[in-house]
């Protein structure tokens, strides 16, 4: 039997016209009119449907090598496929088929092989990150652990498998009361009010609360119960808003060495084989700077407040972030010690004997706006990119600089601060110059607007005023602790202070204060849990 293909210069066959339109279609991923070239068009549609919504990120181009005429009325050919995902992320393969003169014209015998292999008998195709194994662990500043990817039972509520959205909500508020005291039934209302109709996870659960609780939440109508791996801490008792930046963190680690792969599976799910792909390097454990003891005795602080608390706590000497706690009032605004803005209030005295140094004039000479500029040479309204962190030390009623503008008016207006930018003002005024705060050892953060040293002058000024503070009725709760220094202040209903001890400062916060001395009584929780030997 004669073979023949098509040559340089000669007219394409009809055979080799379709196969290179085909060819044509692929490689526009338009798999509808690419299936109407097929023998059989209703099935070639739907597994190219799923090929390139299995491959969506992919740019590829199928090349038609070679076509063979058998006889007037059949033909096979073969292709040269090239599929890239992003930088040294290539993969090529080539491929076989047959085309047939039939009825209605040429046609390609449908298989499909013809597109991709190993996609037989309804298998489906899907690219992935691959991640190395075992996952990196997250360490505390003691190199003890802090986080570990653990598989969680995530439970959710499905709105269409229940008939009484209201029962089943309060059923599983009941039935989760002994380990989330706060999911009420109203509070899953709120949600699935919020979620027109979809799914919404009411909690996670480890899997040692879960085996307790299963079979009471097993019963309840549109409960629904899956396992997802997630990075959280090793220490049910440690919880801070840092957490969530250390997961951004880790994640970043492993997508910078993550893998990739195009794998098959079976209709049902399951998985068949890897054809495609690079398995990428472990990453790296993360050191965080997180102190446990130190976070367990914040934690024990801030609960102890009937209203919303934060304590923030930094080594000045380095920049590490040791502690950041808060309570559930203020959780329920988001994680506000990193970004909840209030008035500075009497803190701008502090702001205050910085202008005063600075600019050699008296106290009482200085200006309101004055003060509020003299904020960021404490680091209050300086932007800090922090890996991982969303957070905002404050707002400055300055011009000029890389901060938001408020109105003009009082004091306590004029600079908005974060109980996180207040911890910063405390390791300035400790360390004598801003320190760029950090969440990660050996990762220091950068500044948008470089903070020249203090002068010598305000350094000393502050250290007074601070030394002075600690013998202020307002802090008498701390004054028996070794080497304490602090300054308490109140803006509008806003409790402040600022403390240091050694190499270690922090701030508290309290939102609607009751005393004048609330938060040196919170520290003073804090300190005094510190010093107990941890259970």
């Amino acid at each position: 039997m004669a073979l023949c293909s098509c040559g340089v210069g000669t007219k394409p066959t009809d055979s080799e016209a379709v196969v290179q339109r085909f060819v044509d279609l692929l490689d526009d991923k338009d798999y509808a009119k690419a299936a109407e070239l097929t023998s059989y068009p209703a099935a070639a549609s739907a597994t190219m449907k799923q090929m390139f919504e299995g491959l969506e990120s992919g740019k590829v181009d199928y090349e038609q090598s070679q076509v063979i005429n058998l006889d007037p009325e059949s033909a096979i050919f073969s292709l040269n496929v090239g599929w890239n995902f992003g930088e040294h992320k290539d993969w090529n393969y080539t491929l076989q088929g047959t085309v047939k003169k039939l009825g209605i014209g040429w046609r390609i015998s449908w298989d499909p092989s013809v597109v991709m292999p190993q996609l037989a008998n309804n298998r489906t195709v899907k690219l992935v990150r691959t991640m190395a194994s075992p996952p990196p662990k997250v360490t505390d500043l003691a190199g003890a652990p802090l986080m570990t990817e653990q598989t969680l039972n995530v439970i959710k509520v499905d709105p269409s498998k229940t008939g009484d959205l209201v029962a089943t909500t309060n059923a599983l508020s009941d039935a989760i009361e002994p380990v989330a005291p706060l999911i009420t039934g109203p509070s899953l209302m709120q949600q699935l009010a919020a979620s027109q109709g979809k799914p919404i996870v009411a909690v996670n659960l480890r899997d040692g609360d879960f085996e307790i609780l299963e079979p009471r939440m097993a019963k309840i109508a549109g409960v629904v119960m899956e396992k997802q791996p997630k990075l959280i801490s090793a220490d049910r008792r440690t919880w801070s808003p840092m957490l969530d930046a250390l997961r951004n963190v880790w994640k970043d680690s492993q997508d910078a060495t993550a893998g990739w792969g195009v794998q098959i599976f079976e209709p049902d799910g399951k998985f068949v084989s890897q054809i495609a792909g690079y398995q990428g390097p472990a990453a790296p454990d993360i050191a965080a700077t997180l102190d446990q003891r130190l976070q367990h005795a914040a934690e024990d602080a801030v609960v102890s407040s009937p209203t919303a608390a934060s304590i923030v706590a930094i080594q000045p000497s380095t920049g590490a972030l040791v502690a950041v706690a808060q309570n559930s009032y203020a959780t329920e605004k988001g994680p506000v010690a990193f970004t909840g803005l209030h008035p500075a209030g009497g803190l701008m005295e502090l702001f205050k004997a910085v202008a005063a140094a600075t600019k050699n004039k008296a106290p009482q000479d200085v200006s309101v706006q004055e003060a509020a500029e003299a904020a960021t040479a404490l680091g209050v309204g300086v932007d800090f990119n922090v890996h991982g962190l969303d957070e905002v030390t404050g707002r400055v009623s300055s011009s000029g600089r890389s901060t938001e503008q408020v109105r003009q008016g009082a004091a306590s207006d004029a600079v908005m601060a974060s109980p996180f930018g207040v911890a910063i003002a405390a390791a300035a005024i400790a360390r004598g110059s801003v320190v760029p705060p950090m969440i990660v050892n050996g990762q220091p953060s950068t500044a948008t607007t470089q903070v020249p040293a203090l002068p010598k002058p305000a350094v000393d000024r502050l250290h007074a005023m601070m030394a002075e503070g600690a013998n202020r009725p307002e802090t008498a709760a701390i004054r028996g602790f070794r080497d304490i220094a602090a300054y308490p202040a109140t803006g509008g209903s806003d409790g402040w202070l600022l403390a240091s001890m050694g190499d270690l400062v922090f701030a508290v916060h309290i939102s609607d204060v009751d005393s004048g001395d609330a938060t040196s009584r919170m520290a003073a929780v804090m300190l005094k849990s510190l010093a107990a030997p941890e259970p």
